[in-house]
């Protein structure tokens, strides 16, 4: 029997092909779950997702759909217009799910990509199976804060008046406008907060893996126009998934969400408001991992999804 369950995982089909003029891979027999991958940002691609932990999550029996929001990675040069509106990339994803033959899919939204899945379950719950966030911002004002709070401690402690000096600029800057978001995001970056300090074995052998992988050059490229394109259609600093997600869950769809201990762009206090709203039980919070929970802690990670 494993003979034959070898041979069947080796004929998965993993096709490759610029489907609605977005760039779309998938993963997995067509028969199987449907999962349908959206990628963080505004600005970024599912690249990381594609080459480390798309092939696993296929092997446990989903059928795995990856893409590149027009105007975004590899979606940049070969998709029509971007309008880098909710609406136009409702209509995409629409368009996948109908092009794939699907009824229902079930989401996996990372970061970005959360809020993006949130919103379309919403509008479109008769699309959606379950909906799965992953490090996804629920209230984004409280991400800004998280992360200006954890870097001014960390400055004070290292005594950075340059650096606690800039905060103090950003403190005064429109905390809806996207110089605002762009800084503190800045500043995340720049103190480590997408990263944990302590990855497990198996993560540690994963990046290097991946960075040698063709995909890896896509990972730190990230296009101006898609953060600059939705501030200005749907002012996405501001928003709040608060409503949207007790609406799904009135419609009876199910929500899971992970989040890493080791994010700095979400608090403990955060994490337990998530837990409240989404379900105690429907929620994970895990040990040495980070922004990028599919890499962090792959396995935990899949068994979560299989498990929820």
């Amino acid at each position: 029997m494993k003979n034959v369950t070898f041979i069947l995982l080796c004929f998965t089909i993993i096709n490759a092909a610029v489907a609605q003029n977005v760039y779309i891979k998938t993963f997995g027999n067509k028969s199987d779950k449907p999962v349908l991958f959206l990628h963080g940002g505004p600005g970024y691609n599912a690249a990381a997702f594609e080459a480390t932990t798309a092939i696993p999550l296929s092997q446990k029996g989903y059928y795995v759909i990856v893409y590149d929001r027009r105007g975004e990675g590899r979606s940049v040069n070969v998709a029509p217009a971007a309008a880098f509106t909710f609406s136009q990339t409702f209509d995409d994803i629409n368009t996948i799910i109908k092009n794939q033959d699907l009824k229902k899919v079930t989401l996996i939204g990372h970061s970005f990509g959360g809020v993006l899945t949130t919103l379309f379950t919403e509008k479109f719950p008769d699309k959606v199976e379950k909906l799965m966030l992953v490090s996804t911002p629920v209230v984004m004002q409280e991400t800004f804060r998280t992360i200006l709070d954890a870097s001014r401690k960390l400055y004070e402690i290292k005594k950075d008046t340059t650096n606690l000096y800039y905060l103090g600029l950003i403190s005064k800057m429109d905390t809806s406008s996207i110089e605002y978001s762009s800084y503190t995001f800045m500043h995340a970056m720049q103190n480590g907060f997408y990263t944990t300090k302590t990855p497990e074995e198996q993560a540690r052998k994963l990046y290097i893996v991946f960075g040698k992988d063709s995909l890896a050059k896509y990972a730190s490229q990230m296009t101006q126009q898609a953060p600059l394109g939705f501030m200005k259609n749907e002012h996405y600093t501001t928003l709040n998934l608060t409503g949207s997600i007790q609406n799904i869950k009135r419609k009876g769809i199910k929500i899971y969400a992970m989040y890493g201990k080791d994010d700095g762009l979400y608090s403990p206090q955060q994490v337990a408001s998530a837990k409240e709203l989404i379900g105690k039980n429907n929620v994970m919070y895990l040990e040495n991992c980070s922004h990028n929970i599919f890499m962090d802690r792959q396995e935990q990670f899949i068994s979560g999804i299989d498990g929820f």
